[in-house]
């Protein structure tokens, strides 16, 4: 991270929102759109935004309810370090949920159920779930799998018909949460383990799911499988051959990261190549981002 940029007033901000994470929102809602039938520009004009709102929101309220542990354990977060304040974290936070769920309204009621559930969904894992080892894990991927699920809700009828899908978002990152509480102090090998078959069978669902898309573009889904294995599968692998601090981060940084790629699996078996590459661009701009601001 650049510490000058993280020094500065506008860095304090900046580290607060995690932006290479608030980008990967937008690969879920690209996603969730060609699911739905792809595009529909002037809905992704709202769900967009609201997904990025709701994003930034739970991780400011985050840090908020992380507080008094970040003293200990991450004095250089903007709260702890005194860049921003606790309460002005906790306004600006909760500002940010409201917003997401206005905009999502914009697109119509289903949109805004979704968003609504999605608020209330962050604020339980902040302030209550995410010290339970099990429901901290589940709620996490929830937030992801309705996120991938309000991209859907872009024409109507196609959540009801895709909803299942919101199950890759929900195993997969539920297995880089229980991997990331290691990060600080080491984990254990038991964790590590249980981390890499839930990352493992989604990355083994992206295949199946690949494997089914248009003849014409079955190579490319295939591709970009193989490519989402081959980023999450050696990390996850060497953190459960030693589950250090180093090696946790690593995997865990790198499974935020390539979340992007499931979502471009997913936008390639139903839709179409550019629509992938569109969800791809995301994880460029989050990559570059990712290395000037921590992603946890």
């Amino acid at each position: 991270m650049n510490s000058s940029l993280h020094s500065s007033p506008r860095g304090a901000w900046l580290a607060l929102l995690r932006p290479a994470n608030v980008v990967t929102a937008a690969a879920d809602i690209l996603a969730g759109a060609a699911v739905s039938g792809w595009p529909m520009a002037s809905k992704l004009a709202w769900l967009l935004p609201a997904s990025g709102c709701l994003y930034a929101g739970g991780v400011v309220l985050n840090d908020y309810f992380d507080r008094g542990i970040d003293k200990v354990e991450r004095p250089e977060r903007p709260i702890p370090s005194g860049g921003i304040s606790p309460g002005t974290a906790r306004n600006f936070g909760t500002m940010l949920l409201v917003a997401g769920v206005t905009l999502a309204a914009g697109v119509g009621a289903e949109s805004m159920a979704v968003a609504g559930g999605l608020a209330m969904a962050i604020v339980l894992y902040d302030a209550i779930s995410k010290r339970n080892a099990f429901a901290g894990p589940v709620n996490m991927g929830a937030c992801r799998a309705l996120n991938l699920m309000l991209g859907m809700t872009i024409r109507p009828g196609a959540l009801a018909q895709h909803a299942w899908l919101g199950l890759l978002p929900l195993v997969y990152i539920a297995g880089v949460t229980v991997l990331s509480r290691g990060e600080v102090a080491g984990g254990k090998r038991p964790v590590a383990l249980l981390a890499l078959a839930l990352v493992g069978a989604i990355a083994a669902a992206a295949g199946w799911l690949a494997l089914g898309a248009r003849q014409d573009v079955i190579w490319w889904a295939s591709a970009l499988a193989a490519v989402f294995a081959f980023r999450v599968l050696p990390p996850f692998w060497a953190a459960w051959r030693e589950p250090s601090p180093g090696l946790i981060r690593t995997a865990v940084r790198r499974g935020v990261l390539s979340l992007v790629i499931l979502d471009a699996v997913i936008a390639a078996a139903y839709a179409d190549i550019m629509v992938s590459l569109a969800v791809l661009a995301t994880a460029f701009l989050a990559g570059w981002l990712a290395r000037l601001f921590a992603v946890t």
